[in-house]
């Protein structure tokens, strides 16, 4: 009989933590990446000072943050609170390993706890992490009308939506 082989274990699975105010600068830093490449709209870094809490992060072991992704909890919309995932980004080294999906999974487990009815986003890609999480392509008149209404229409952006 053949030798059983041990399983390989792989790499930890990143954890997802709530951002501090103190995480502002590394939020913007990291942001500017994909400010530069348009992927992003740029932010001056008081508002991310201001919006820390809106954000989860995920930090490598040397403290610099590996990636972040922002939800903004809309409760007083007319069809039932509702949430907007904004400034999502994966530092280049941590891409394909599953930050981003650790930081949406932690986003739509917040966005339920929140009871909201459903979570809405904005890419100017194919949005295929957002699809494999259930998300699909929706109006911009369902999502928040605070949000929808900043959405820039030369940016092309594909607004997507899960319901919760």
């Amino acid at each position: 009989m053949p030798p059983r082989s041990a399983a390989v274990p792989g790499p930890p699975r990143p954890t997802v933590r709530r951002a501090r105010a103190a995480d502002a600068e590394a939020l913007h830093g990291l942001s500017r990446l994909f400010f530069r490449c348009g992927a992003l709209r740029e932010r001056p870094l008081a508002l991310y000072a201001a919006d820390a809490a809106d954000f989860l992060v995920v930090e490598r072991a040397d403290g610099t943050l590996a990636g972040c992704l922002g939800l903004r909890i809309n409760p007083d919309e007319p069809s039932g609170p509702g949430g907007v995932l904004y400034n999502f980004c994966v530092a280049p080294g941590s891409q394909g390993r599953g930050v981003g999906s650790a930081l949406l999974r932690a986003a739509l487990a917040r966005a339920s706890e929140r009871s909201l009815r459903a979570v809405f986003t904005a890419t100017g890609g194919g949005g295929e992490l957002f699809l494999r999480h259930g998300f699909t392509p929706a109006a911009a008149g369902l999502a928040p009308a605070s949000w929808a209404s900043a959405l820039d229409p030369r940016r092309g952006s594909r607004v997507l939506a899960r319901t919760l």
